[in-house]
């Protein structure tokens, strides 16, 4: 199956930061399942699953489950991808966060079914609202704390002593290093919240209306854009039913026909283009469940009557068969293999 990757840059940097942090670099290269040359390319794609592990790994050995948070508070974006560039570059806010959408596939590829953009700019009154759309992000907390971090980090370092973030909403429960959100956000924080977004005074932010940059935007867009047409061009029919199905997983059984929908073609033309490549859309379903099982229960994220539910199982026996038949061993017997 396709795997979902980030950039080759993001991952290199947390593995230095780890190491700094007293982590073998041995044991993240082990964990992650890749070569450290791969990491000398900043462009280089890094699949998601191998990024997670060095973070597991990471928490694992230091016993700081707040690493991922403190890392992306530590580091700037724009130390991280050429995204955190063009933002520095873009000019007002708007514009830079029109560019993160349409860039964000470069830093991870991650499609959100059924809304235009990964990020949303919403006014109400003197708040401005910046929401994140990531599909399924109970299951990956960490990835909401590093790009809200991100943010809050790049706007305090453009506005130095300025208090512009008025909370932070996230719909995941609070996790034990609750009090170094404080710390790092240093506004309310939300846990188990409708919806992912930051609460931004509207008047502090006009003060980054900035003038834009035109040379330096045009040289970091034309490798961006370089970037993203090769992210594209690999991207199989395949690859964009796993993006799509992704997020409903939990409701169990997906219909072919609304996922031709969302992808803009026909339920014959969806047959066909995955009859090309050798498979089948159920077998794509049954396949996506498994590797979100095992990522679930890898590191112990979830128990098994978790995976069950996040899956769309209504019974954890059904979920258990299933899991069997896919892998050969038990929930519980996996999950005890992959502490």
């Amino acid at each position: 199956m396709t795997e979902p990757t980030v950039m080759g840059s993001m991952a290199a940097s947390f593995l230095e930061y780890a190491v700094g942090c007293g982590v073998p670099r041995e044991a993240l290269l082990n964990a992650a399942q890749i070569d450290e040359a791969l990491l000398l390319d900043p462009d280089a794609r890094v699949p998601v699953r191998s990024y997670g592990a060095m973070m597991g790994t990471a928490i694992g050995i230091t016993g700081d489950s707040g690493i991922a948070l403190r890392y992306a508070a530590e580091t700037g974006l724009e130390k991280l991808s050429i995204i955190g560039l063009i933002i520095d570059a873009a000019g007002p806010l708007e514009a830079g966060i029109a560019h993160v959408n349409r860039y964000a596939r470069i830093i991870a590829d991650v499609h959100i079914p059924n809304a235009p953009d990964r990020f949303e700019l919403q006014r109400k009154g003197q708040t401005l609202w910046l929401i994140d759309h990531f599909p399924n992000a109970n299951a990956s907390p960490t990835a909401i704390e590093q790009t809200f971090a991100n943010f809050v980090t790049n706007f305090r370092r453009m506005l130095p002593e300025t208090t512009f973030l008025q909370g932070v909403s996230v719909t995941y429960p609070a996790p034990p290093h609750t009090d170094l959100y404080q710390d790092v956000f240093q506004a309310p924080v939300t846990f188990e919240a409708p919806r992912n977004a930051l609460a931004l005074d509207a008047g502090c932010l006009d003060g980054l209306d900035a003038a834009p940059k035109p040379y330096a935007f045009g040289l970091y867009t034309r490798h961006a854009d370089a970037l993203l047409t090769t992210l594209q061009r690999d991207e199989s029919t395949r690859a964009r039913v796993e993006a799509a199905l992704l997020p409903d997983l939990h409701k169990g059984s997906v219909s072919m026909d609304d996922v031709a929908r969302d992808l803009g073609m026909s339920r014959q033309t969806l047959y066909r283009r995955l009859k090309d490549e050798d498979v089948t859309f159920a077998e794509v379903h049954d396949q996506l469940r498994c590797q979100m099982a095992q990522e679930y229960l890898t590191g112990q994220k979830a128990s098994v009557m978790e995976t069950a539910y996040l899956l769309g199982f209504s019974e954890a026996s059904s979920f258990v068969r299933a899991f069997k038949r896919w892998t050969g061993q038990s929930p519980s017997a996996y999950r005890a293999a992959h502490p």
